[in-house]
């Protein structure tokens, strides 16, 4: 069954992260960033990740069966938080039949 989740991250540097994270995540599967546009996307094997900037700023969006968004949540969301540590990048994402879905942050020690 398809689904879908969404997360926004806020943070003043949105199209370095969107372009760091297409260019890391894309070595192991298709991807693109437009620096013209300020959009990406990551092809998975199981699902589509979508990113977009915007002034409140980086705006995640992942297409997948439901049983298979978990796992990509995870891998997006723990890849831009590691990137964005300095940050401190928070990335709570919400499914589109309402229900929570995952979070990623850095724990503090």
């Amino acid at each position: 069954m398809p689904g879908q989740s969404k997360a926004l991250v806020p943070t003043d540097r949105p199209a370095r992260y969107g372009k760091q994270l297409v260019a890391h995540l894309g070595r192991r599967n298709a991807g693109h960033w437009s620096d013209s546009d300020q959009r990406g996307w990551i092809e998975f094997a199981s699902g589509r990740a979508e990113l977009s900037c915007a002034s409140d700023g980086l705006h995640l969006s992942i297409h997948a069966n439901v049983d298979d968004l978990a796992h990509l949540e995870d891998v997006v969301g723990r890849h831009l938080v590691r990137f964005g540590t300095r940050d401190e990048l928070h990335v709570r994402w919400s499914r589109s039949d309402g229900q929570p879905g995952t979070e990623q942050h850095n724990d503090p020690d």
